[in-house]
């Protein structure tokens, strides 16, 4: 037992400790006012006291992020995660840091955590689904998606996201049943981008255009619209009206990866190399699989002379693509620049051969095609 005396000087000592109440209280008003870095100077002074306090970490957590400070917000949220690993809120907070980050991999994991704890979380359901089409990853989509499809047919944004999955994924079949769907509510926006999709999918890039079109003018913020209305452009020979139309996109979403790819494509051909360079990377790092990305930034590379990692990117590409008879081309090019001929001409073989099954596969589909018309 402690003698009196010290338990005098310890009821002494207590006595003169903070009370961490009104810090806490102080941070969040000065977070909802929206003075962040006091907010946060606050937060941390809560912490110091209260370390376990997992609303204080979240918050915190959120402050950051809003401030830009991705990685230091996404430390607090993993801090609150190790106190209280099934918190689903703050799991949907990291992954939302991590969207905005542009690290829509580690985004899709947290949310796919979030949906298995939580499948009547919307906001997770909608995130996930979006975040796997920025991934190009359609078929997780329509996977993600047909269930919820099924139990609550007028989930207009259920059925949007899966419609766009469907049509991007070749399945335009499919993808047309929901757009019948659409057309039972009016002429909508999004009932246009879906129909412009489809027209897209199908070749018919004139009439793709024009539905586009009036997609973009009922709604000039429905995400990717632009982007879907430069593709439109660009097929119709029209790059300048394209280029306008991709930034227009990356006005409102700077993250969205085919307005990315398809900007600095361009700008590449304009030979603006910095410029275009800005969005291949960015592209690529939304899509660090992506075949098309990697050619483009191979192309890159061969434009700034840096003919041995355009080797590497190429050699990925032709691996994992070994029909892009673009990338054997510039492979073969490549390969003449570093003086390995042999190599060369062994692409310059393939590329014939590959240019030959192409055409006759063209053919052959021409022959279908007049066959069934008569």
């Amino acid at each position: 037992m402690l003698p009196a005396v010290a338990v005098v000087g310890l009821a002494g000592l207590l006595g003169q400790l903070p009370n961490p109440a009104p810090i806490y209280a102080e941070a969040i008003r000065l977070h909802k006012e929206g003075r962040l870095e006091a907010a946060v100077q606050k937060y941390k002074e809560f912490l110091d006291l209260r370390p376990d306090f997992v609303p204080a970490r979240s918050n915190l957590g959120a402050a950051l992020v809003r401030l830009g400070r991705f990685d230091e917000g996404i430390q607090q949220y993993r801090k609150a995660l190790d106190l209280a690993p099934g918190n689903t809120a703050v799991r949907l907070n990291l992954a939302l840091a991590y969207y905005k980050r542009m690290d829509l991999q580690s985004a899709a994991r947290e949310l796919a955590e979030v949906h298995s704890r939580d499948p009547a979380n919307k906001q997770a359901l909608y995130l996930l689904a979006d975040t796997y089409l920025r991934l190009g990853e359609n078929s997780k989509v329509i996977g993600l998606l047909q269930p919820a499809a099924a139990k609550d047919p007028e989930d207009r944004t259920v059925a949007y996201l899966l419609g766009t999955a469907l049509i991007r994924d070749g399945r335009v079949e499919a993808g047309q049943r929901i757009i019948e769907r659409f057309m039972r509510q009016g002429d909508t926006a999004e009932l246009n981008m879906l129909i412009g999709a489809a027209q897209l999918e199908a070749g018919d890039y004139q009439a793709a255009e024009l539905t586009l079109k009036k997609a973009a003018e009922l709604n000039p913020k429905l995400p990717g619209v632009w982007s879907l209305y430069g593709r439109a452009k660009m097929e119709n020979d029209d790059a300048e009206a394209a280029k306008k139309a991709f930034r227009r996109q990356l006005a409102l979403d700077p993250n969205d990866f085919d307005a990315n790819l398809s900007l600095g494509a361009l700008l590449r051909v304009d030979h603006k190399l910095d410029e275009a360079a800005v969005y291949i990377r960015r592209a690529l790092q939304l899509r660090p699989a992506s075949v098309t990305a990697r050619y483009q930034m191979a192309s890159l590379d061969v434009a700034f002379g840096n003919f041995e990692q355009a080797r590497e990117r190429l050699e990925s590409v032709v691996k994992d693509a070994p029909g892009f008879i673009e990338a054997h081309a510039q492979l073969a090019t490549v390969y003449y620049r570093l003086g390995r001929k042999e190599d060369g001409k062994r692409e310059r073989d393939l590329i014939m051969k590959l240019t030959a099954e192409k055409r006759k596969r063209e053919l052959e589909a021409q022959q279908r095609e007049q066959k069934a018309a008569h």
